[in-house]
Protein backbone atom coordinates (compact mmCIF):
# COMPACT_ATOMS: atom_id res chain seq x y z
CA UNK A 1 0.00 0.00 0.00
CA UNK A 2 2.97 2.34 0.32
CA UNK A 3 3.44 4.12 -2.96
CA UNK A 4 7.18 4.58 -2.55
CA UNK A 5 7.50 0.83 -3.22
CA UNK A 6 6.16 1.45 -6.72
CA UNK A 7 9.29 3.39 -7.65
CA UNK A 8 11.21 0.75 -9.59
CA UNK A 9 13.34 2.73 -12.05
CA UNK A 10 15.31 5.57 -10.39
CA UNK A 11 16.63 6.77 -13.72
CA UNK A 12 13.13 7.50 -14.88
CA UNK A 13 11.79 9.31 -11.84
CA UNK A 14 15.00 11.33 -11.80
CA UNK A 15 14.04 12.76 -15.14
CA UNK A 16 10.93 14.17 -13.54
CA UNK A 17 13.04 15.98 -10.99
CA UNK A 18 15.18 17.50 -13.71
CA UNK A 19 12.17 18.49 -15.79
CA UNK A 20 10.49 20.07 -12.78
CA UNK A 21 13.46 22.39 -12.51
CA UNK A 22 13.36 23.18 -16.21
CA UNK A 23 9.63 23.93 -16.43
CA UNK A 24 6.97 22.43 -18.70
CA UNK A 25 8.09 19.27 -20.44
CA UNK A 26 7.80 20.44 -24.01
CA UNK A 27 9.35 18.74 -27.02
CA UNK A 28 12.36 21.02 -26.65
CA UNK A 29 12.99 20.30 -22.95
CA UNK A 30 16.02 18.00 -22.76
CA UNK A 31 15.93 14.77 -20.82
CA UNK A 32 18.77 13.49 -18.70
CA UNK A 33 21.54 10.90 -18.90
CA UNK A 34 22.64 11.39 -15.27
CA UNK A 35 19.55 10.77 -13.15
CA UNK A 36 19.12 11.31 -9.42
CA UNK A 37 16.14 9.53 -7.83
CA UNK A 38 13.27 11.49 -6.38
CA UNK A 39 12.98 11.22 -2.61
CA UNK A 40 10.29 8.89 -1.26
CA UNK A 41 7.05 10.41 -0.05
CA UNK A 42 6.79 10.59 3.72
CA UNK A 43 3.00 10.18 3.66
CA UNK A 44 1.62 9.00 0.31
CA UNK A 45 -1.87 8.77 1.80
CA UNK A 46 -2.01 12.45 2.75
CA UNK A 47 -5.26 13.72 1.14
CA UNK A 48 -3.69 17.13 0.56
CA UNK A 49 -0.86 15.66 -1.52
CA UNK A 50 -0.90 16.59 -5.21
CA UNK A 51 -1.90 13.58 -7.31
CA UNK A 52 1.02 14.25 -9.64
CA UNK A 53 3.40 13.32 -6.80
CA UNK A 54 1.80 9.87 -6.68
CA UNK A 55 1.41 9.15 -10.37
CA UNK A 56 4.73 10.79 -11.25
CA UNK A 57 6.56 8.26 -9.05
CA UNK A 58 4.91 5.15 -10.46
CA UNK A 59 7.23 3.50 -12.95
CA UNK A 60 5.23 0.35 -13.64
CA UNK A 61 1.62 -0.05 -14.75
CA UNK A 62 -1.19 -1.01 -12.40
CA UNK A 63 -1.83 -4.74 -12.86
CA UNK A 64 -5.00 -6.12 -14.35
CA UNK A 65 -6.92 -5.58 -17.57
CA UNK A 66 -6.57 -2.36 -19.48
CA UNK A 67 -9.01 0.25 -18.20
CA UNK A 68 -9.42 3.92 -19.03
CA UNK A 69 -10.80 5.82 -16.04
CA UNK A 70 -12.07 9.39 -16.27
CA UNK A 71 -11.29 12.12 -18.76
CA UNK A 72 -8.23 13.30 -20.65
CA UNK A 73 -7.36 15.94 -18.04
CA UNK A 74 -8.75 14.23 -14.94
CA UNK A 75 -8.23 10.50 -14.89
CA UNK A 76 -5.89 7.54 -14.78
CA UNK A 77 -5.07 4.28 -16.53
CA UNK A 78 -4.83 0.64 -15.43
CA UNK A 79 -3.23 -2.16 -17.40
CA UNK A 80 -1.14 0.17 -19.55
CA UNK A 81 1.37 -1.17 -22.06
CA UNK A 82 4.53 0.48 -23.31
CA UNK A 83 5.24 1.43 -26.89
CA UNK A 84 8.55 -0.28 -27.77
CA UNK A 85 11.23 2.38 -28.02
CA UNK A 86 12.20 1.21 -31.52
CA UNK A 87 10.01 -0.07 -34.31
CA UNK A 88 10.24 -0.48 -38.04
CA UNK A 89 8.77 3.00 -38.54
CA UNK A 90 9.03 4.76 -35.17
CA UNK A 91 11.50 5.74 -32.45
CA UNK A 92 10.56 7.02 -29.00
CA UNK A 93 12.13 10.24 -27.75
CA UNK A 94 12.93 11.52 -24.23
CA UNK A 95 13.16 8.03 -22.77
CA UNK A 96 14.03 9.41 -19.34
CA UNK A 97 10.48 10.72 -18.95
CA UNK A 98 9.02 7.17 -18.99
CA UNK A 99 5.98 8.48 -20.84
CA UNK A 100 5.74 5.92 -23.61
CA UNK A 101 2.80 4.14 -21.94
CA UNK A 102 -0.78 3.98 -23.12
CA UNK A 103 -3.96 2.00 -23.43
CA UNK A 104 -3.40 -0.99 -25.74
CA UNK A 105 -5.67 0.67 -28.32
CA UNK A 106 -3.29 3.65 -28.52
CA UNK A 107 -0.17 1.50 -28.76
CA UNK A 108 -1.66 -0.66 -31.50
CA UNK A 109 -2.87 2.43 -33.32
CA UNK A 110 0.56 4.08 -33.30
CA UNK A 111 2.32 0.95 -34.50
CA UNK A 112 -0.20 0.46 -37.29
CA UNK A 113 -0.26 4.06 -38.52
CA UNK A 114 3.52 4.46 -38.24
CA UNK A 115 3.92 1.60 -40.71
CA UNK A 116 1.84 3.60 -43.21
CA UNK A 117 4.08 6.67 -42.94
CA UNK A 118 6.79 5.69 -45.46
CA UNK A 119 4.29 5.20 -48.28
CA UNK A 120 1.74 7.86 -47.29
CA UNK A 121 4.10 10.61 -46.14
CA UNK A 122 7.52 9.87 -47.57
CA UNK A 123 9.32 9.78 -44.23
CA UNK A 124 11.12 6.67 -42.95
CA UNK A 125 8.90 6.86 -39.87
CA UNK A 126 7.88 9.02 -36.92
CA UNK A 127 9.50 10.29 -33.75
CA UNK A 128 7.16 9.76 -30.81
CA UNK A 129 7.11 12.16 -27.89
CA UNK A 130 5.00 11.88 -24.74
CA UNK A 131 2.14 9.42 -24.44
CA UNK A 132 1.17 8.80 -20.79
CA UNK A 133 2.78 7.72 -17.54
CA UNK A 134 2.63 4.04 -16.55
CA UNK A 135 -0.55 4.65 -14.56
CA UNK A 136 -1.67 7.77 -16.38
CA UNK A 137 -2.80 10.53 -14.07
CA UNK A 138 -1.42 14.06 -13.67
CA UNK A 139 2.24 14.60 -14.52
CA UNK A 140 4.91 16.32 -12.47
CA UNK A 141 5.73 18.55 -15.46
CA UNK A 142 3.83 19.67 -18.52
CA UNK A 143 0.57 18.33 -19.97
CA UNK A 144 -2.75 18.96 -18.31
CA UNK A 145 -4.05 16.10 -20.45
CA UNK A 146 -2.35 12.80 -21.43
CA UNK A 147 -3.87 11.25 -18.27
CA UNK A 148 -5.78 8.23 -19.62
CA UNK A 149 -3.47 6.71 -22.20
CA UNK A 150 -5.22 7.96 -25.33
CA UNK A 151 -3.02 10.98 -26.20
CA UNK A 152 0.22 10.99 -28.21
CA UNK A 153 2.65 13.71 -29.26
CA UNK A 154 4.21 13.13 -32.67
CA UNK A 155 7.23 15.27 -33.51
CA UNK A 156 7.19 17.33 -36.69
CA UNK A 157 10.59 15.85 -37.50
CA UNK A 158 11.03 12.78 -39.70
CA UNK A 159 12.54 9.70 -38.16
CA UNK A 160 16.08 9.23 -39.45
CA UNK A 161 16.99 6.05 -41.28
CA UNK A 162 19.45 5.17 -38.53
CA UNK A 163 18.70 4.42 -34.88
CA UNK A 164 19.18 7.45 -32.67
CA UNK A 165 21.51 7.19 -29.70
CA UNK A 166 20.22 7.64 -26.17
CA UNK A 167 21.96 11.01 -26.01
CA UNK A 168 20.27 12.13 -29.23
CA UNK A 169 16.87 11.09 -27.91
CA UNK A 170 17.37 13.12 -24.76
CA UNK A 171 18.86 16.27 -26.27
CA UNK A 172 17.89 16.83 -29.90
CA UNK A 173 15.11 19.30 -30.65
CA UNK A 174 12.02 18.81 -32.76
CA UNK A 175 11.48 20.92 -35.87
CA UNK A 176 9.69 24.24 -35.44
CA UNK A 177 7.57 24.71 -38.57
CA UNK A 178 5.98 28.06 -37.59
CA UNK A 179 7.34 31.46 -38.59
CA UNK A 180 8.74 33.79 -35.95
CA UNK A 181 5.74 36.13 -36.14
CA UNK A 182 3.31 33.20 -35.53
CA UNK A 183 1.19 34.27 -38.51
CA UNK A 184 1.95 31.35 -40.82
CA UNK A 185 4.21 28.37 -41.29
CA UNK A 186 7.89 28.89 -42.01
CA UNK A 187 8.56 28.02 -45.68
CA UNK A 188 12.10 27.03 -44.73
CA UNK A 189 10.84 24.15 -42.56
CA UNK A 190 7.24 23.41 -43.58
CA UNK A 191 6.92 20.73 -46.26
CA UNK A 192 4.18 18.80 -48.09
CA UNK A 193 5.22 15.83 -45.96
CA UNK A 194 4.07 17.65 -42.81
CA UNK A 195 0.66 18.14 -44.37
CA UNK A 196 0.54 14.48 -45.42
CA UNK A 197 1.47 13.34 -41.90
CA UNK A 198 -1.25 15.36 -40.22
CA UNK A 199 -3.80 14.27 -42.82
CA UNK A 200 -2.85 10.63 -42.32
CA UNK A 201 -3.57 10.81 -38.61
CA UNK A 202 -6.74 12.85 -39.03
CA UNK A 203 -8.12 10.34 -41.52
CA UNK A 204 -8.03 7.48 -39.01
CA UNK A 205 -11.49 6.68 -37.60
CA UNK A 206 -10.16 6.18 -34.06
CA UNK A 207 -8.90 9.76 -33.90
CA UNK A 208 -11.01 12.34 -32.11
CA UNK A 209 -8.75 15.36 -32.55
CA UNK A 210 -5.40 16.40 -33.97
CA UNK A 211 -4.09 19.51 -32.23
CA UNK A 212 -1.77 21.84 -34.15
CA UNK A 213 -0.54 25.40 -33.92
CA UNK A 214 -3.04 27.89 -35.44
CA UNK A 215 -0.46 28.78 -38.10
CA UNK A 216 -0.31 25.12 -39.14
CA UNK A 217 -4.09 24.93 -39.32
CA UNK A 218 -4.02 28.06 -41.50
CA UNK A 219 -1.56 26.41 -43.88
CA UNK A 220 -3.59 23.21 -44.00
CA UNK A 221 -6.75 25.15 -44.84
CA UNK A 222 -4.90 26.89 -47.67
CA UNK A 223 -3.25 23.79 -49.08
CA UNK A 224 -5.98 21.15 -48.72
CA UNK A 225 -7.78 22.05 -51.95
CA UNK A 226 -11.02 20.12 -52.41
CA UNK A 227 -9.89 17.32 -50.08
CA UNK A 228 -11.29 18.88 -46.89
CA UNK A 229 -13.18 16.16 -45.04
CA UNK A 230 -10.33 15.52 -42.61
CA UNK A 231 -9.78 19.17 -41.65
CA UNK A 232 -12.56 19.28 -39.04
CA UNK A 233 -10.59 17.05 -36.68
CA UNK A 234 -7.52 19.30 -36.91
CA UNK A 235 -7.97 21.88 -34.17
CA UNK A 236 -5.80 24.94 -33.43
CA UNK A 237 -4.26 25.23 -29.99
CA UNK A 238 -1.46 27.11 -28.24
CA UNK A 239 2.05 25.81 -28.85
CA UNK A 240 2.14 22.68 -31.03
CA UNK A 241 4.61 24.27 -33.43
CA UNK A 242 7.13 21.44 -32.88
CA UNK A 243 4.75 18.49 -32.57
CA UNK A 244 1.18 17.48 -33.27
CA UNK A 245 -1.04 16.04 -30.54
CA UNK A 246 -3.13 13.01 -31.49
CA UNK A 247 -6.13 12.13 -29.32
CA UNK A 248 -8.11 8.92 -29.73
CA UNK A 249 -11.76 8.36 -28.98
CA UNK A 250 -12.67 6.28 -25.94
CA UNK A 251 -12.21 2.58 -26.73
CA UNK A 252 -15.35 0.58 -27.45
CA UNK A 253 -16.79 -0.72 -24.20
CA UNK A 254 -14.73 1.59 -21.98
CA UNK A 255 -17.65 2.57 -19.73
CA UNK A 256 -15.45 4.58 -17.34
CA UNK A 257 -13.87 6.67 -20.09
CA UNK A 258 -15.19 10.21 -20.43
CA UNK A 259 -15.29 11.26 -24.08
CA UNK A 260 -14.40 14.82 -25.01
CA UNK A 261 -17.23 15.10 -27.50
CA UNK A 262 -17.55 15.73 -31.20
CA UNK A 263 -15.67 18.50 -32.97
CA UNK A 264 -17.72 21.36 -34.45
CA UNK A 265 -19.04 20.96 -37.98
CA UNK A 266 -17.36 22.36 -41.06
CA UNK A 267 -13.67 22.43 -41.85
CA UNK A 268 -12.71 24.85 -39.07
CA UNK A 269 -11.17 27.31 -41.51
CA UNK A 270 -13.51 30.25 -40.95
CA UNK A 271 -13.99 32.80 -38.22
CA UNK A 272 -12.99 30.52 -35.38
CA UNK A 273 -9.54 30.11 -36.95
CA UNK A 274 -9.29 33.84 -37.73
CA UNK A 275 -9.73 34.59 -34.02
CA UNK A 276 -6.37 33.00 -33.24
CA UNK A 277 -4.64 35.73 -35.28
CA UNK A 278 -6.66 38.61 -33.81
CA UNK A 279 -5.49 41.27 -31.40
CA UNK A 280 -7.83 39.82 -28.80
CA UNK A 281 -6.15 36.42 -28.97
CA UNK A 282 -2.68 37.91 -28.74
CA UNK A 283 -3.12 40.64 -26.17
CA UNK A 284 -1.04 40.07 -23.03
CA UNK A 285 -2.93 38.28 -20.32
CA UNK A 286 -2.79 39.69 -16.78
CA UNK A 287 -0.92 37.51 -14.29
CA UNK A 288 -3.18 35.05 -12.55
CA UNK A 289 -2.72 32.70 -9.65
CA UNK A 290 -2.02 29.16 -10.89
CA UNK A 291 -4.79 26.65 -10.33
CA UNK A 292 -4.08 24.33 -7.40
CA UNK A 293 -2.82 20.92 -8.50
CA UNK A 294 -5.29 18.07 -8.63
CA UNK A 295 -5.48 15.94 -5.51
CA UNK A 296 -6.22 12.24 -5.61
CA UNK A 297 -9.70 13.08 -4.34
CA UNK A 298 -10.26 15.22 -7.45
CA UNK A 299 -9.87 12.18 -9.71
CA UNK A 300 -12.40 9.38 -10.15
CA UNK A 301 -12.51 7.19 -7.02
CA UNK A 302 -11.11 4.21 -8.92
CA UNK A 303 -7.84 6.10 -9.42
CA UNK A 304 -6.94 5.56 -5.78
CA UNK A 305 -6.74 1.81 -6.37
CA UNK A 306 -4.69 2.44 -9.53
CA UNK A 307 -2.23 4.68 -7.71
CA UNK A 308 -1.61 2.28 -4.82
CA UNK A 309 -1.85 -1.06 -6.65
CA UNK A 310 1.06 -3.42 -6.06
Amino acid sequence: MVLTRVVLLPALVAASALLAALGPAAAQTPGTLDPVPLPPLSNPSDPSLAAKELFGRATSPAPGPARVIGGFARGCLAGAVALPIDGEAWQVMRLSRNRNWGHPSLIGFLERVARKVPAAVGWPGILVGDLSQPRGGPMLTGHASHQIGLDADIWLTPMPKTTLSRADRETMSATNVVAADWNDVDPATWTPQHRALIRLFAMQPEVSRVLVNPAIKKALCREAGKDRGWLAKVRPWWGHNYHTHIRLRCPVGAKDCREQGAVPGGDGCGGDLAWWFSADARKPKPPSRPSPPLKLGDLPPECRSVAFAQ
